[in-house]
């Protein structure tokens, strides 16, 4: 009997558990455009309680709700300093700027995601007409998987502070990193999120990666800053009419996924491992749900060929700048073990 397919191209492609459909089934509807929808209300209400903001707001998706922060924070000729990798500059599509007139000043990244402290200073504009206007620090947590160091966020943030700058953060897997700070730390996750949520003025969180529901994010900050980003998800596209049945799935995630991540990080290690040691692999060692392995030696021309072999043995990966690898909550230890069964059947044949 053939495997299951295994796919670990991202922890986007979950589907709900029925616990998370009951849920949904059973969900009051409204119009959230007239602001009448009472799921959608609540699933508001707990993020931004949770989070330790005034208010939040439901979006279709996580590029618009960080669209939707950058120019409820900036207006046209503003920028905002952002990494070269961070999700909000590189992957999508340029919205900031094509929609919004707002220009990126896209910064190198350190080997651990930061952005080095003396970059960010001076990548901050005089206030010249010759520049545009910097307005916004943009940071991601995680960034490719890896955990922002708590002490860095806070030196970053407060710099970002001093200068007048406001403060974005892109936590489409922020409960990743609460996940794997409050391990290091001992303590709880939520409240790991909380702490770090409060080093920003505005936070993205995203319910369709490692939290599985199916659609959705949510936009958290202060009640002037949501009615900016109000009409602004009304400008693009993104009022949406009965969408309690998907705020429903989302409230279902942080009352009952949030603490389960830690089981994804765990495969991740547990597939780093089993890959260790494969001649041809440089495998980074995971700190959170993403593994990243690069093809090295004779090796690195073949993986297309190792991407077209995995998908023949059931097994979805990733290869658009490297290997990549998610865990979540589809995936369990039987399938790790038929992914890395897979890939050293590639290497030994």
């Amino acid at each position: 009997m053939s495997h299951p397919v295994i796919d670990l191209r991202s922890d986007t492609v979950t589907r709900p558990t029925e616990a998370m459909r009951a849920a949904m089934l059973a969900a009051p509807l409204g119009d959230d455009v007239f602001g009448d929808d009472p799921s959608v209300n609540a699933l508001q209400a707990q993020i931004a309680e949770m989070l330790g903001f005034e208010a939040a707001l439901f979006v279709p998706t996580g590029t618009q709700s960080n669209f939707c922060a950058i120019l409820a924070h900036c207006q046209r000729g503003d920028e905002y300093i952002v990494g070269q990798m961070a999700h909000c500059y590189r992957w999508e599509g340029g919205g900031a700027a094509v929609f919004g007139s707002v220009q990126p000043q896209p910064l190198d990244h350190q080997p651990d995601g930061t952005l080095a402290l003396q970059d960010i200073e001076a990548a901050i504009k005089p206030d010249d007409a010759h520049f545009a206007r910097t307005r916004l620090l943009a940071l991601e947590n995680t960034l490719g998987g890896k955990l922002l160091p708590f002490d860095y966020i806070e030196q970053a943030t407060q710099l970002a502070q001093r200068r007048g700058l406001g403060r974005h953060l892109d936590g489409a897997r922020l409960f990743n990193a609460a996940v794997a700070q409050a391990q290091r730390r001992g303590t709880d996750a939520r409240a790991e999120a909380r702490r770090i949520a409060g080093c920003f003025d505005t936070v993205s969180v995203c319910f369709s990666k490692g939290l599985g529901a199916p659609v959705g994010s949510a936009l958290c900050g202060s009640r002037e800053l949501i009615s900016r980003a109000h009409r602004i998800r009304k400008m693009a596209g993104g009022g949406m009419r009965q969408a309690g049945m998907l705020a429903a799935a989302a409230s279902h995630a942080l009352q009952h996924h949030v603490d389960r991540l830690a089981e994804d990080h765990a495969l991740a290690r547990r597939l780093a491992e089993g890959l260790s040691g494969i001649e041809g692999l440089k495998v980074e060692a995971p700190q959170t749900n993403l593994l990243f392995v690069d093809l090295v030696g004779e090796a690195k021309a073949r993986s297309a060929d190792l991407l077209a072999h995995l998908k023949r043995e059931g097994v979805l990966a990733t290869g658009l700048y490297r290997l990549r690898f998610a865990t979540h909550l589809d995936v369990d230890a039987a399938g790790i073990a038929h992914a890395v069964a897979a890939i050293r059947s590639f290497f030994h044949a």
